[in-house]
Parts: C-alpha cells; structure tokens; sequence
C-alpha cells in the first residue's frame, strides 16, 4: 500500500528535524503529531513497525546513510532515531555535517518491506530489490537504488555487498552458510 502523501510529508519533516536537531546538539522532535490539529497518536504505517533508513545527501555528495531492519519502534519514532544516526554517520567522523550545511541536504526516506530470504541470490531484480546479506555475526547491505547508480551486474552487486558492507570474501554470497535477503522500498525525499 502506497504512503500518502501526508504521511510522506510527516516523516520528512520529522527527519529534516532530527537532523538539524541533532547538528545543534539539540533534543530531537517529538514524533508524531499527527492530523489537522496537530494533536493525537500515530496511526496507519506512521505507527507500524517498519524498517526504514535515512540518506543524506549534498549536491549529489553522500553525507549519510543509516537504517534498520529489525525495528523496535512505529514508523514515526524510528524515522528520528534513523535521521540522527545519519547526521552522525561514523563515515564522516572527519568531515561531519554542519548546522549551516542542513538546509543544503537533501533528506531521503526509504520505508522497507519485510525481508525475504532468497533461495538462488541471481534471482534479484536490480533496480527493484535491496539485499540484505547475512553470515554468522556479519552482515551488510544496499538499497535498491545502489544497482542503479553504480550499474553493477548482479554479481558485482552482491560481491560488492559482501566485501564492502559486510566484510566478507566477496564470493560469500555463494556460500550455503550465508543467507542473501530481498527487501524493496518506496523512497522519497525533499
């Protein structure tokens, strides 16, 4: 079922909020406020335990990226967690967002489907699916979107998964001890 646009709406707000909240060492937004009148508890997927992620991106330039799969929060409140740890990716320790950069961000929500493990990893559709890849205590993973931006073959993705992300020998993927899950997701972003 497709977000509306409202809800759409309320998560980027409460994203774009999280993030500038949290660049200025400030409390995080109160999720959600819900209806016209500003009042009242989450309802519909804002209230759902969905996993989702938070990019942050600056003139095309990858300034964060952080998601869950297993949520323990609705919708709404994961979506402000997800956006701090964005705004505070370990990746930009060195080179990390400023309080006068946030208006240049451009904040994108991917809300997740559930995983699916997959029984032969060369029946991903690229473009269409995210993998999550799994071995023992490793794991790692990339949107949907990555195999369209990089143009990789399904090979190149999945390796590039597994030794990029997860740690893995880039072959790990093949490996029957190493589960290979499926996941799509509605992005949008403002």
């Amino acid at each position: 079922m497709p977000i509306s646009d409202e809800d759409r709406k309320t998560l980027l707000k409460l994203a774009r909020e999280s993030v500038r909240a949290t660049v200025a060492g400030s409390a995080s937004p109160a999720p959600p406020v819900c209806g016209e009148s500003g009042r009242g508890e989450a309802k519909g997927i804002l209230a759902e335990r969905r996993g989702c992620f938070v990019t942050l991106t600056n003139k095309g330039s990858l300034r964060g990226c952080i998601g869950t799969f297993h949520p323990q929060k609705p919708l709404a409140e994961q979506i402000v967690e997800m956006a701090a740890s964005s705004a505070r990716d370990p990746r930009f320790t060195l080179d990390p967002i400023t309080p006068g950069e946030v208006a240049d961000l451009t904040v994108q929500v991917s809300v997740l489907s559930e995983l699916e493990p997959i029984d032969n990893p060369l029946d991903i559709e690229l473009g269409v699916h995210g993998i999550y890849i799994v071995r023992g205590p490793a794991s790692g993973c990339f949107l949907p979107e990555v195999a369209t931006e990089t143009g990789w073959s399904k090979e190149e993705f999945l390796s590039h998964c597994c030794s990029g992300k997860a740690g893995m020998s880039p072959d790990a993927w093949r490996d029957e001890q190493t589960t290979v899950y499926t996941f799509t997701s509605e992005k949008f972003s403002k």
